[in-house]
This record gives structure tokens, sequence and C-alpha cells, in this order.
């Protein structure tokens, strides 16, 4: 037993801002385990792009913000069309061999240099905490010191959590930190993982106050909108809401606007352009001041393991719109009071009508969701669950005294 040191890895580290939920939450996490006492590496990529994962960062080590970062090179060797021949296979769950799910892990993004630093210092700390879970280099880190390792794995049901390897390596880790219980549902159905192996645990929020008449005195945008913001791709349902705000704009010959924040392309339908205001990648006040003005929050996607944007749409006490298949932000609402969601077009068309037409509930469902997130992602409420789940997989693997109880007591 070792004195109380993690070992972070996760594909991407941002100095700055992050754009992706799976690196926003590593990067809180490690930061909050430093404060809370643990001694904390994170190893990371030098890439920043998740689409061309190209080298654009200088390898080493740097402290960030007291956080010990230390910076490998992707490989460059990879052959991206096996990756990419393997890849539509896994995601539409088809016909592949065990042989492809290989093919496909090691041409995924990987860094030998990290695997290496990570085999060397493995036996120096106590947990090694991995996320993402659906990259080679989790893969491939998760397999160096499986007793040691905790999956912090923001899992979807999606044809990449039915790959035979990722079976292997949830049931091989010594933990699972999940991100909301249909997360944590969703990895037990999956895996038939033991309940002693899992633990929900999360993110807690950075609360903010925004005024909601800011965003439209310093842009002069006074119409009312909806907002989007985060990842603008396919995955995340940008389609769907470009297709359905477009057919409500024309059955309803409203006022009502489109705001995006974030990153990623915009393809609008023919003559919705002009009523879209993308403000792309924005600082994170100049986020909250749009999300605080804005009639709802809008997210249509139907993969998410913990709904970072959704909670902070109600920290700006603005109401929500989900799709009602994705079980998270489902459960949010839910238990919020915050939001509603939709399955269906007509769905979507009720209650944005619903929403646009009445301030007063507008009020009670922002203040609703801005509770839930007060009472539930306080950060020493997130901090207590993750010492609890270091106790819980301790217990297995080092009894009886407990790394999360040693640290806590220093």
């Amino acid at each position: 037993m070792q004195d109380g040191k993690l070992i972070f890895v996760s594909p991407r580290f941002a100095e700055g801002p992050t754009v992706g939920g799976a690196e926003t939450l590593l990067k809180a996490s490690a930061r909050h385990a430093r404060a809370m006492g643990f001694k904390v590496t994170f190893l990371t990529t030098c890439a920043r792009d998740h689409f061309t994962w190209r080298n654009e960062l200088e390898s080493g080590a740097r402290n960030i913000d007291g956080l010990d970062v230390h910076f490998f090179r992707v490989d460059e060797d990879r052959d991206i069309g096996a990756f990419l021949r393997v890849q539509d296979a896994i995601s539409r769950r088809g016909i592949y061999s065990l042989e492809d799910e290989k093919t496909w892990l090691v041409n995924s993004v990987n860094s030998r240099a990290l695997c290496d630093y990570l085999r060397r210092e493995a036996d120096n700390c106590d947990w090694i905490i991995i996320g993402p879970y659906l990259f080679g280099l989790s893969y491939f880190a998760a397999r160096i010191r499986p007793a040691k390792t905790i999956l912090a794995p923001c899992l979807h049901d999606e044809g990449f959590a039915y790959a035979r390897s990722f079976r292997e390596m949830f049931r091989d880790a010594a933990g699972i930190m999940f991100n909301s219980g249909p997360e944590m549902d969703l990895g037990q159905k999956l895996y038939g993982l033991p309940a002693e192996k899992c633990a929900v645990v999360g993110m807690g929020m950075d609360f903010f106050e925004a005024p909601p008449e800011l965003f439209a005195e310093k842009h002069d945008f006074h119409e009312p909108y909806l907002i989007y913001s985060g990842r603008r791709e396919a995955g995340k349902g940008i389609p769907l809401l470009l297709d359905y705000f477009s057919l409500f704009r024309q059955r309803q010959k409203t006022a009502l606007k489109m705001v995006f924040t974030g990153s990623g392309r915009i393809d609008p339908p023919p003559g919705l352009e002009p009523h879209i205001l993308d403000l792309g990648f924005v600082a994170e006040e100049k986020k909250r001041a749009a999300m605080a003005g804005a009639v709802a929050f809008c997210h249509p996607s139907v993969n998410e393991s913990f709904g970072i944007v959704l909670l902070e749409s109600w920290l700006a006490r603005t109401p929500a719109l989900v799709h009602a298949r994705c079980a998270v932000n489902h459960d949010h609402c839910r238990k919020s009071n915050g939001g509603l969601w939709f399955a269906s077009y007509p769905e979507f068309e009720e209650e944005l009508l619903l929403l646009a037409g009445n301030r007063n509930l507008r009020d009670r469902m922002g203040r609703a969701g801005r509770d839930y997130v007060l009472r539930e992602y306080d950060w020493k409420n997130i901090e207590s669950k993750f010492c609890a789940a270091l106790d819980q997989f301790a217990e297995k693997f080092y009894p009886p005294a407990s790394l999360a109880t040693q640290s806590s007591q220093r």
C-alpha cells in the first residue's frame, strides 16, 4: 500500500476550458482529489482535436494549476484505414470477429510512450483511474495493472459498448466509478458487474449566478431563443434538433431563434440559417449568460452518462427539453422537475410551445432544476462519494485499511 497516490489517464487534457464531458470530468476529479490530499499525476496525450488526434501540444511534464500533468505523443503509425473499416461494423453492432476488435483497438488512439510510463510507475501508485472507456489507449492502459485500475467509463448504450474486449476490461478492473444511476444500470446489464465493483460518483458542479438580461444587452439580441451548448455532432443529436426547430418555425410562424455555443459544424436546413446565432466556443461566463437568457435549453442527445451542460443550464435557472430515449437526462428531469422530455416531433412542439408561452412555468422549472443541482452536485457531496468508492474498492483488494480513509485522516 502506497501513500495515497492516484494516476489519472485520459486521452485529452486542456489547460483552459475543455470541450468534452469525459475530459472535463476526469480533469475536475483529479484537481479535487489533489485538493483532498491525494498525490495526483495526470497522464494524457499531446492531442487536442478528437477528430484528427494530431500531436499539437509539446510532450513532457508540466505543472498546470497545481496538477502534475504528463503529455505523451499519440502513436503516428496507426493504420487509420483498418481502424475505420472495423469501426463501422462495431458502431452498428454488425458482424465482426475478436481479431477485428483487436485490429480496431490497436489502430485506435494509442500512446506507447504513455503506457510505458504507466508500466514503470504502476507499482508506485495506489489506484489508476482511466476514462473514457472507448479508446485503444484506455483499453491498453487498463490492461497494465487491472487490479489497481478504476474505470471512469462515461458509458453509453452504443455499438462500441458491446465489443467483447470492453466486457473483458470492465470485468477485470478493480472498480467502476459511474456518473449516474442509469449509467451504472447499463454497465451492470451489459457486463454482469457485481455490486461491490460499482459506485456512482459523478462530478461536482461549480455554482454560479448569471443575470438573465446580460446576454441580450451585450449582444443586442432581444428575440426569445432556444439554446444548445456542447459538441455539435450527429452523435449529440444536432441534425434532429435542427430538423425539429426548422419544422417548429415553419408550423408556428414564431419569432423564436436558436443559439448555439460549442465546437463543431452546423448544417441547418434551407431557410433556417438566418434564425441561428452561432457563438462557437466561448468562455464559461458568456456561455452561462447565454443559457440564463434562453427560453429553454435543449439537449437532443440519446447517449449521455452524466449531462454536464444540462446541469449547467439549471444552474442558470433555465428549464430543459431533453430526448426521452436518453436515460440519464430523462432521470435528471424526472428527479428535479426542471425539464420535459420528448420522444417525437409532436411532443417537442407541444412542450416548446408550453415553455415559450409561460414565463411562470419556466421560472418554476428553472428554480427546481437549480435546487436539484445544488442539492445533489455540491463538490463536498461528490468528494465524499469519491472517497467512499475508494474505500469500497479497497475493502476487496487492500483489507483492512483503506486508502481513502488514510488520506482523509491527514
